[in-house]
Formats: structure tokens, C-alpha cells, sequence
């Protein structure tokens, strides 16, 4: 394809990649954030997850500044992928839509700018449920774009009446604070105008990409600046889960996903199985009750955070 298509690329030419970059992830604090999900009652918190899915799992990704860092060497700005070696990686739509794990976005319908967008104020208004004077009062200049404080909409969301629209602002506030991280303690406008779409079965995940990519590139293209896409996300693809317990009807194993794709004759990691053969005992032992809860939740966790996309994770080459 690259020869048939003009790419880039010439026969023999091997990838280098930039000096370091000295690259930002400076994040928003999220504290106020956890402490309102936490203080929900289990009625609400299913009132935000049938309307948007698990974001709030991802208030407890912790960014770890230097993996982050250290990962985004690795970006190849030309392809918009990570080149680890000969191996190219990039998180894909399928991925990011398994790890949100959202049942009322709908995969072919991908967000794209409209042409005559509402203003702020009126989305604003429609989002929180408040007054004209309310919104006009609490938008601010924040560089070359309008925002919301977040504090203006903390104290909103503790004193809302109506659930539905608590919700709903506690979902435009992970969007501006940890999704499209901009403007920091800020939601800037353009997330409204995502942010407004999403009710229609709109699809988040290729924006949320595409500004990862566009913040990647400029940050390797530059040789420094901030990222402002979701790390949270970036992470959570790169995964903290190298293997999985399974839990049979006479006792658990351990189970590496990635090992199945040896079977398509697939490049290959070197697996990291510390810990997998202690996952395997019986319903017998002592202590068994214990660690079945352990699994359980270790299983729980995978499911949400890792959203059975380990398989795909490199393009596999099969032969037939």
C-alpha cells in the first residue's frame, strides 16, 4: 500500500524518532469531583451510567506523569501511532467505545461541527437547567475562548433539585476537566458543543481521539508543550491488567488474553505473568472466600477498565 499509494515511506528506510520531548500532563485536581460520585446514592449513580456510561471509573485512573512521559517518545507524529521498535500501535475507535462502555452511543454517529452552532449561554442554560441570568453571570474569558468555572458548576450540582440535571452537569464537568482538559478548573465552550450532541446517540470516541492524536503531534512536533486529551484514557488502553483470573465452578485460574494471538501468528509481546499460577487453588483452602472476592472484583475492575479490548491490540498477520 505504500508503494501503491505514494506513502512517505521508500524501501529500506528505517523510522527515527525525535530527541526527547519535554512534555506536560499537568491535571485538574479531582478530589471535589470524587467526593460528590461518592456521595451519590446507588439510584443516581445508574441514572449516570444508563445516560453516559463508566466515565466516572476514570476518576480513579491515576496519571503517572512519568510512564506518561516515557510512553509519549514513542509517538511517531507522521503516522499518528506508537512505534515501539518494528511494532506500531494506536488505541482504535472499537477500543475507546468498549472501555466508556456507554449503551446509548451509537458507533456511526460521529460527532462533526455543525455550522450554525447554538451560543454558549443557551446550551449552557439547556445543560444546567438555569436561568439566563445565572449563565451570564458565570461565563468567563479564559484565553481565546469562553468558560464555566468549575467551581460555579461543584456548587450547582451539590445544590440541583433535579437529578437528571445533576447528572447531566456532573457528565459536562468530567468532559471539560479530564476528557478535554484545556482550560484547567475550567469547561471551555467547545465541550458544550460535544457535550450537546451526546443525547442524540453521538458518538464521542473519534473526537476524543482525534484531539489525543492532534495534542500528541504538536507536543512531538514542538519538542515540548502540555497534552490535553485524555491520558486517563491512554492509560487505561495501555492497561495495568497483563492477565485475568477466570473463575470455574470447582475453583479459578489465571488467563493471559494476550497469548491468544500466537494462534494468528501475531507479533508478540513478552507477556508479564507475575502472580498468574498463584491465581489457580481450589474452593478448599482456609482463606478461599477471600480471594474468590478478590477475583471478583479484580474481574470487575478488568471489565470496566480494560473493556475486553486486550485481543486487537496489534494488527494481527494472518496466513492462510
Amino acid at each position: 500500500m505504500q508503494q501503491d499509494k505514494g506513502d512517505s515511506l521508500t524501501e529500506g528506510y528505517e523510522l527515527e524518532l525525535w530527541d526527547f520531548t519535554c512534555i506536560s500532563v499537568t491535571q485538574n485536581d479531582l478530589q471535589e469531583l470524587k467526593d460528590i460520585w461518592n456521595s451519590w446514592n446507588g439510584e443516581v449513580k445508574q441514572l449516570f451510567y444508563c445516560n453516559y456510561g463508566d466515565l466516572p471509573y476514570l476518576l480513579d485512573v491515576k496519571v503517572d506523569k512519568y510512564l506518561f512521559r516515557a510512553l509519549a517518545q514513542f509517538w511517531n507524529p507522521a503516522y499518528s501511532c506508537f512505534t515501539f521498535g518494528g511494532i506500531d500501535l494506536v488505541p482504535t475507535v472499537e477500543e475507546y467505545m468498549a472501555l466508556l462502555n456507554c449503551s446509548k452511543i451509537q458507533a456511526d454517529r460521529a460527532y462533526s461541527r455543525p455550522v450554525n452552532i447554538p451560543p454558549f449561554l443557551k446550551k449552557l442554560m439547556n445543560i444546567t437547567g438555569m436561568s439566563e441570568q445565572w449563565v451570564t453571570a458565570r461565563i468567563k474569558e479564559k484565553g481565546d475562548s469562553k468558560c464555566i468555572p468549575w467551581r460555579n458548576l461543584r456548587d450547582l450540582i451539590l445544590a440541583h433539585p433535579d437529578s437528571k440535571k445533576k447528572v447531566d452537569v456532573f457528565a459536562l464537568s468530567i468532559y471539560g476537566l479530564i476528557v478535554f482538559p484545556k482550560a484547567l478548573g475550567h469547561i471551555d465552550k467547545v465541550v458544550s458543543d460535544l457535550f450537546d450532541r451526546l443525547d442524540k446517540g453521538t458518538t464521542p470516541v473519534p473526537a476524543i481521539l482525534a484531539e489525543t492524536f492532534r495534542s500528541l503531534n504538536a507536543c512531538r512536533t514542538a519538542g515540548k508543550g502540555r497534552f490535553i486529551g485524555c491520558a486517563q484514557l491512554l492509560l487505561a488502553w495501555c492497561g495495568d491488567f497483563d492477565w485475568v483470573p477466570l473463575a470455574g465452578i470447582w475453583g479459578p485460574v489465571g488467563y493471559a488474553p494476550l497469548m491468544v494471538l500466537r494462534q494468528y501468528r501475531s507479533r508478540q509481546f513478552i507477556l508479564v505473568t507475575q502472580g498468574l499460577a498463584q491465581c489457580e487453588f481450589p474452593y478448599k483452602d482456609n482463606n478461599y472466600k477471600k480471594r474468590v472476592r478478590e477475583i471478583s472484583d479484580a474481574w470487575n475492575q478488568t471489565r470496566r477498565m480494560k473493556g475486553f479490548t486486550a485481543g486487537p491490540m496489534t494488527t494481527p498477520k494472518y496466513e492462510w
